[in-house]
């Protein structure tokens, strides 16, 4: 039989969160300030603030001035007390980035991507990072597949990461929280957090170094699917015998993908039409490294020949390193706050 009764440690953690996602956000706070926002009752507060003062994670900023009683004492997380890392792997690069709970960086680079070589390559960068920043409480990794709760379920053409259990092995190894993601999914995800946007439904294309994909969000939250495959739009059938990736290559150029082409630009009209009948998306976001103003109102006139024009996506431009990175980062921030 279930044992239904919580322990005291059961219940402390989860108000150990929010406090500290309440400090962290509203930047400074008095007790009272903490229990009226959070509610939670002032001696619970006063109890987690001394411990949490004493552990060095908070600090005292200063007394409120006196409304006629005693002053009110001051608190502010310490932004320094813990630190995340978050990695994106690419085909030509493996990038990183170190940063603060309150989202400040601390140190960016650029290495070998590790997707023509194996996960030890990656675990010693990590590894040597941990080293460097002892204060390190969440990791969280990009990748350019399918990831299954931090399994890669499909990533070609790098099949000696197929069916790699990333998030597991590095827990194991490093005795940390991971996040594993995919790549648009991420982005996705931070194009939302850059831009404040809540509930927000999107669509978000990349064709960039590994084929055609897409992260999609529906009211605010990112679309995995059932098998964790939703997005990956290369498999979308199009023109009786071809898939979305088939149609957008382009004869004698090495299989790149381009958007330069009337078939091209018809390809991606009709993927951006597939999405507004089933999705009814408020926008479509680019890569701006991959479209400008001009090509994207070719591509809005040629999806309104396939839907009325009036439900159609907003096409945007965006900076998906940027997009994917901030998603990387909110990825671990959860982490660190709930796990470090």
């Amino acid at each position: 039989m279930t044992n239904v009764f919580k322990t005291q440690n059961d219940f402390k953690e989860p108000l150990l969160y929010r406090i500290r996602a309440g400090l962290i956000m509203l930047g400074s706070a008095t007790k009272a300030e903490l229990s009226q926002r959070l509610g939670i009752s002032f001696p619970t507060i006063s109890k987690f603030i001394a411990q949490m003062e004493k552990d060095g994670e908070i600090r005292y900023s200063g007394d409120d001035d006196s409304s006629g009683g005693r002053r009110a004492k001051r608190y502010t997380y310490d932004p320094e007390y813990m630190l995340g890392l978050a990695i994106f792997i690419e085909k030509n690069e493996t990038s990183y980035s170190i940063f603060n709970c309150i989202g400040e960086l601390k140190e960016r680079g650029t290495k070998p991507s590790v997707l023509e070589q194996d996960a030890q390559l990656l675990a010693d960068l990590i590894e040597s990072l941990i080293e460097k920043y002892p204060r390190l409480r969440s990791i969280a990794i990009g990748v350019p597949g399918a990831v299954n709760n931090g399994r890669i379920i499909f990533i070609p053409p790098y099949q000696q990461f197929l069916d790699y259990d990333l998030k597991g092995e590095f827990e194991a190894r490093f005795q940390l929280p991971v996040a594993v993601e995919n790549d648009m999914n991420a982005s996705v995800l931070g194009y939302a957090s850059n831009f404040e946007l809540e509930n927000e439904s999107l669509v978000y294309l990349y064709f960039g170094q590994n084929g055609p994909g897409s992260g999609i969000m529906i009211n605010g939250d990112v679309v995995r699917g059932s098998t964790f495959f939703s997005g990956e739009i290369s498999f979308v059938p199009q023109y009786d015998n071809q898939s979305f990736f088939q149609a957008l290559q382009l004869e004698g150029q090495d299989r790149r993908i381009v958007l330069a082409g009337e078939k091209q630009v018809d390809a991606v009209a009709r993927l951006i039409a597939t999405f507004a009948a089933i999705l009814n998306p408020r926008a479509v976001v680019f890569n701006e490294e991959e479209v400008d103003v001009s090509l994207l109102a070719k591509i809005a006139e040629r999806s309104s020949a396939y839907i009325p024009k009036e439900h159609l996506p907003l096409l945007m431009m965006s900076n998906w390193r940027q997009d994917y990175l901030t998603g990387l980062q909110q990825l671990a921030l959860n982490l660190m706050i709930t796990e470090g």
